[in-house]
């Protein structure tokens, strides 16, 4: 990351998401997918301990809302609604959104689904959980109510237990920071609470930069190399969730759910561009030089309006059997 400031930076409160950094070289803390050396990713929730400081920070999450929302596979609900429209009885059906961040997985997937909704959201930031909170949706499509709660946990500690009552287990950007075991764990939840789960925007390992650079292919390598640095799954993710679902009897579905960013995302496509190269460097610190001469010049097309970039994600949805005899 930028020297200008650290992933880990701490968040002072405040009424919502601040605006963009006053300098167009700053970096948002946390902005882009990396982490120092032996941080753990967000979505490593813990009820007790040492307090860690914020993963992400609120303007970033802010910032890649409209992408997010942009890029999630759309054609994974209808198999969706055909699932929770099998549930027994009508009390309405209960999500649990696993890190959460500022909600904006409930506030993309609440207003798309029929019939009274009651969210669960999980995070180990307080003040993501209660922007979460404030900023969720009220109402559903069809104008059913829509209430929320949030929740402080560990990931690694899901348990089917804990997933008693509930109609569907939702992420966002969650797989690729989990190892192996922890996706797992997930998988063992859901399937032996029978909860369908629709985890989304998982990166898929592959970038495509208009035009393109010589450099492309080693900045990519080496920024999916600090992906899976630490045990982490980075671009492996889908694959294994895929394998870890199937394992214990789902149904899964994938569907591609790439960012399209152009001149009308320049400032998201900044902010990515310098996390996606810093990454890179800390990764293979002899590409430094290269490196910031490549970002220079990406980011002045970036400001010209003369790039465009395509981040591959892939969404999964795991059709898990139900417990109940539900079809």
């Amino acid at each position: 990351m930028s020297k200008t400031a650290s992933v880990g930076e701490k968040i002072p409160a405040q009424p919502g998401p601040k605006d963009a950094p006053e300098s167009a070289d700053a970096v948002i803390p946390g902005a882009g997918p990396t982490v120092r050396p032996g941080e753990r990713p967000t979505v490593k929730l813990r009820e007790d301990g040492p307090e860690e400081p914020p993963r992400y920070a609120p303007e970033w999450l802010q910032l890649r809302e409209p992408a997010d929302a942009s890029a999630r596979a759309h054609d994974l609900l209808d198999p969706l609604r055909i699932r929770l429209a099998n549930l027994p009885g009508k009390a309405g059906v209960a999500v649990h959104d696993i890190g959460c961040g500022t909600g904006s997985m409930g506030r993309w997937l609440a207003p798309l689904l029929d019939g009274a909704q009651h969210w669960i959201l999980h995070d180990r930031d307080p003040y993501l959980l209660h922007f979460a909170a404030v900023a969720s949706p009220r109402s559903a499509a069809d104008g059913s109510r829509v209430t929320v709660e949030t929740r402080r946990g560990d990931v690694g500690r899901l348990t089917a237990h804990a997933l008693a009552g509930a109609s569907l287990v939702t992420a966002s950007a969650l797989l690729d920071v989990l190892t192996r075991e922890e996706v797992d764990a997930l998988a063992a939840a859901c399937a032996g609470a029978g909860v369908p789960a629709l985890l989304t925007l998982s990166v898929a390992g592959r970038v495509d930069l208009t035009p393109s650079h010589p450099l492309d292919t080693e900045i990519t390598e080496a920024f999916n190399a600090h992906q899976r640095r630490t045990g982490l799954l980075g671009p492996d993710a889908v694959n294994a969730a895929c394998e870890a679902f199937s394992e214990r009897g789902a149904t899964v579905l994938v569907h591609p759910s790439p960012w399209r960013l152009g001149p009308a995302e320049s400032e998201l496509t900044a902010q990515w561009l310098r996390g996606w190269v810093g990454a890179a460097v800390e990764q293979r610190p002899e590409l430094r030089e290269r490196a910031e001469r490549y970002l220079e010049e990406r980011l002045a097309a970036c400001a010209a309006g003369e790039l465009r970039v395509v981040v591959h994600h892939s969404d999964l949805l795991a059709l898990c059997r139900p417990t109940d005899g539900v079809a």
